[in-house]
């Protein structure tokens, strides 16, 4: 592993360490020392059930605060805009040397069994050419040399997870700020008595729908690929932690699947009741990837 591609993980590291303690305790603690006391709470239950008048008066009446509660949510996210692609390259680094180590494992295993079977000596040739053609796949680079690409790249699970994982994140990102910028705007000027805009309900409930059902089911397909490919390889190709860390990718993604689905169910409401649990472990996913980042060291 080159030392500046080294450097660049690390570097991606610190990011995704920084959006997920956003998520984690920024924009809570932002929540119940700046929004709470102002009575934002109250507003938003009746949002959700559906009164929206007090709601947007509030936040005309707060749009400072509100505005500074929506914004850490999306730097949080915009943060880990390179994070699929960073854990794509990882898995495929991973395969690539873990195909290379048992491949020299089996080879010398075949060399000291080659006097006692001799039987198998044409299965064994088979074998050992088609573990030349995927060594010489394995060592095709792209046009810089830097990264390995391996044959099934656009076919793989793996790269379905990072394109899905950064449509995911910029879909929840565009949601979060169009809500954001619309909220701001219908609520200028707004008091308990404005009449509300007759398709304010329509656009509310679309961008609810982009940011937590598209971009979050979205999320939870990468979660549940980029899971599956560490946990079909398991300890043969990972360290036991990364096995974990697999694993837990799983339960994120089942999360953020119910939640996507409970919140298309009914859009008005805002977020559904696990979609808080699901992005707070979202954000501890982030937070444990990030920091395997930062501590990774340059082989000697």
């Amino acid at each position: 592993m080159k030392r500046s591609f080294l450097a660049k993980l690390r570097a991606n590291g610190i990011y995704y360490i920084a959006g997920a303690l956003l998520l984690l305790i920024g924009v809570p603690l932002y929540q119940y020392l700046v929004l709470l006391p102002l009575g934002y709470s109250d507003a938003l239950t009746l949002a959700e059930g559906g009164a929206f008048a007090p709601y947007l008066s509030w936040i005309g009446s707060h749009l400072i605060a509100f505005l500074g509660y929506r914004a850490l949510s999306i730097i949080a996210f915009v943060a880990l805009i390179s994070l699929p692609f960073t854990l794509f390259r990882i898995i495929v680094a991973q395969e690539i040397l873990g195909i290379e180590e048992v491949e020299q494992t089996e080879n010398k295993t075949e060399e000291s069994d080659e006097e006692d079977q001799p039987q198998q000596e044409d299965s064994q040739k088979l074998e050992e050419t088609a573990g030349e053609l995927l060594k010489q796949e394995a060592k095709d680079t792209d046009e810089t040399g830097n990264t390995p690409i391996l044959s099934w790249r656009g076919k793989g699970f793996a790269v379905l997870a990072a394109w899905t994982g950064l449509l995911g994140i910029i879909l929840y990102t565009i949601g979060s700020v169009v809500s954001t910028l619309y909220s701001a705007v219908v609520s200028n000027g707004f008091t308990i008595h404005t009449t509300i805009p007759g398709n304010f309900q329509i656009i509310s409930a679309t961008m609810t729908i982009i940011t937590y059902t598209v971009g979050g089911g979205l999320l939870a397909i990468a979660c549940l690929f980029f899971g599956a490919m560490i946990v079909r390889s398991g300890v043969k190709l990972w360290p036991s932690t990364w096995v974990v860390y697999g694993y837990t990718a799983l339960v994120v993604a089942a999360l953020l699947s119910v939640s996507a689905v409970a919140v298309v169910s009914a859009p008005i409401a805002g977020k559904a009741a696990l979609t808080t649990p699901a992005y707070l472990l979202l954000a501890l996913w982030v937070l444990w990837f990030g920091v395997m980042l930062v501590r990774l060291k340059p082989e000697p």
